[in-house]
């Protein structure tokens, strides 16, 4: 059953070694590509068949594609010309470039020698791959100088230029969890609210949790409780877009208490509602289902 007309989308990611591929192809795999990197050319065939295949749902690829020889580039050169062909496919290539003195600096700076002159000087290989790219380079949909650009500010170029309409730059992760299991290593932000009266110790409420409405209302009819939520409310809504602006994905906010059943799960439960009119959020419970003792 053939696909219907560009359903899949392809990029190509090419151009000058140390012109940011790498930067380029974890932006992508951010945006919920499949990515590949340093497919041959000569590959790319046998890659399209499997993405032919109908039994798969790959429906966003990014490809890099290095030139490490003239064989190479009559290759890609074969490819492009077999992607034009493709009317299920949305094929765009994406060509990096930088100046001759700036790929310079960088070579030096990461001590790496050029793939096309691996015995010579680095701006040798430079020009070799510049004269093998010319005509690549006016094929290209998409071109990024990154002479200027640090790698968060070409990441914000390719996210602004391929995302989804519906892609959520910056999620927001609420975690509950108990101190007594340990706290978790991936979070950004950790907060403890075992200072609140705890449910544990009400003999009806022990075996429930902060998912139940019985907990939920304990917990939230202290003044204590809606005293540390305006400061907290008041802080996240200060720091969040902050995080945003500086290019973070993810924000992952813990909250913890001692078995983390009732305090901490009744607060994440609050707080990812709180958020989620202006932020893309999910709520994660990691020891609800653990036994109190």
């Amino acid at each position: 059953m053939e696909k219907q007309v560009n359903e899949t989308k392809l990029v190509i990611i090419t151009g000058m070694s140390g012109a940011g591929k790498t930067v380029a192809v974890q932006s992508f795999e951010d945006l919920g590509y499949y990515c590949v990197d340093n497919l041959p050319p000569a590959l790319l065939p046998t890659f399209l068949d499997l993405m032919r295949d109908a039994s798969n749902d790959i429906k966003k690829v990014a490809l890099v594609m290095d030139l490490r020889g003239r064989e190479f580039f009559d290759s890609l050169f074969e490819a492009l010309d077999k992607l034009s062909q493709e009317h299920w496919l949305e094929p765009q290539v994406l060509f990096l470039d930088a100046k001759d003195e700036v790929l310079v600096t960088r070579y030096k700076e990461t001590r790496r020698t050029h793939p096309l002159a691996p015995e010579g000087l680095p701006l040798e290989g430079i020009q070799q791959e510049r004269a093998l790219l010319d005509q690549m380079r006016g094929r290209a949909q998409y071109i990024v100088d990154t002479s200027e650009l640090k790698p968060k500010k070409l990441r914000e170029k390719i996210m602004k230029r391929f995302k989804d309409a519906d892609y959520e730059d910056f999620t927001v992760q609420m975690l509950s969890f108990g101190f007594k299991y340990g706290i978790p290593i991936d979070a950004d932000l950790v907060f403890d609210v075992r200072f609140l009266p705890n449910p544990f110790y009400v003999e009806n409420l022990r075996p429930q949790t902060g998912l139940d409405e019985p907990v939920s209302s304990y917990v939230f009819k202290w003044s204590d409780t809606h005293t540390f939520l305006q400061k907290l409310e008041d802080m996240l809504t200060f720091m969040l877009p902050q995080y945003r602006k500086e290019g973070k994905s993810q924000l992952i906010i813990a909250i913890g208490c001692t078995g983390g059943q009732h305090r901490s799960v009744a607060i994440a439960e609050y707080l990812a509602k709180r958020y989620s009119n202006s932020y893309a959020t999910h709520v994660t419970h990691r020891d609800v289902e653990r036994k109190s003792h």
